[in-house]
């Protein structure tokens, strides 16, 4: 049995932004072969993993392998670099950070973004927030052709990238747990799935530029033409010091988080009660999440071809679109057993 710490680490420890999510497709292509009945990429990338059932009902699972991240937009003369942002980033978080370029041939180049030192800013700047476009990469090059002979070119994706890691009894964190969560929810549930009489086929499709418009979602559900959707997140975890009860979309250690509205879909209530009702029957805790805002592949699905009946179920994160963020354990693995158990009674729902 996959070990759950093991897959998120190394998920979660591959690079991938959108558009450049080669290395986490082969790595997760790898894992989930002795799972599939079938397996192909598609032209834009995504990864569709069939595991066939007794009847041709289909039910498409969906996570994205996308990451936010940045890349390489121009290099001046003294070989400090310019970056343009691949996803939603907040600049507050970002000064002073570790980035990895990633070259052409696979090559890592590591810098920090720059920041002028508080000793030689003048008062007032010191409250101002520096926008992405001001910021610059050093990777210690003192010309634009060193940067060149380290393999640096224009068009290069970059990712903040810190280690994955274990902190208390419970928790992980790393970068990228939006959505390589979601991505290793569906490769235990297909492992769960071996040998288990399941009357759905079932396509598990790993997608590419979720965080750059659900590109890959809407072109995988296109083709699947599914009969019932559920998309995998890492969702919002906020229960922290300074954000009240009403604002927090989730919280971790209360179970996989199953949405009921987001900024982009209102799901049926048929399906929040038969996932509900799963997570009941299963003994599986379970949290509700409600605010109308954010949003995730669902919202292209459901709209697919005719419209798709469509539900989400999240595991909650803190910190996400941040270079680091937190899960807990137990959170994963009861959000990975409601989904086997969605699965094995998916055909009965409607």
């Amino acid at each position: 049995m996959l070990d759950s710490y093991a897959l998120l680490e190394r998920l979660c420890n591959t690079p991938g932004i959108p558009g450049f999510e080669d290395e986490v497709r082969e790595v997760i292509a790898e894992i989930v072969k002795p799972f599939a009945d079938a397996m192909r990429v598609d032209a834009l990338g995504n990864l569709i993993v069939t595991r066939r059932g007794r009847s041709p009902f289909r039910l498409m699972l969906d996570a994205h392998m996308d990451e936010i991240g940045f890349m390489v937009q121009y290099i001046d003369e003294q070989g400090f670099i310019r970056f343009t942002p691949m996803g939603g980033w907040d600049p507050r978080l970002l000064l002073s950070h570790l980035l990895t370029i990633l070259t052409r041939d696979r090559q890592r180049v590591e810098g920090v973004i720059g920041t002028v030192p508080p000793h030689i800013l003048k008062p007032g700047d010191r409250e101002k927030v520096v926008q992405v476009e001001e910021m610059f990469l050093d990777v210690g090059a003192t010309s634009r052709q060193e940067v060149a002979e380290m393999g640096v070119r224009v068009g290069d994706p970059i990712v903040i990238h810190y280690p994955f890691r274990r902190i208390g009894k419970d928790t992980v964190m790393g970068k990228a747990l939006d959505d390589r969560a979601g991505c290793a929810v569906m490769i235990k549930t297909l492992e769960a799935l071996q040998g288990a009489d399941v009357d759905a086929t079932i396509y598990a499709a790993f997608v590419v530029s979720e965080e750059r418009g659900l590109i890959g979602a809407r072109t995988a559900a296109f083709q699947i033409e599914p009969d019932m959707a559920i998309a995998l997140e890492g969702t919002v975890g906020a229960d922290m010091p300074g954000v009240p009860a009403p604002r927090q979309p989730t919280g971790l250690g209360k179970g996989p988080a199953i949405t009921v509205a987001d900024g982009g879909f209102i799901v049926p209530r048929r399906m929040v009660q038969a996932l509900e009702g799963t997570a009941e029957r299963e003994g599986i805790p379970y949290q509700i999440k409600v605010p109308p805002y954010g949003g995730t592949d669902a919202s292209a699905i459901h709209q697919s071809r005719g419209g798709v009946f469509s539900g989400v179920v999240s595991v909650p994160c803190r910190y996400i679109h941040s270079p680091l963020s937190t899960c807990r354990l137990s959170d994963f693995d009861n959000t990975w057993k409601l989904l086997a158990a969605f699965c094995k009674a998916a055909t009965t729902v409607k």
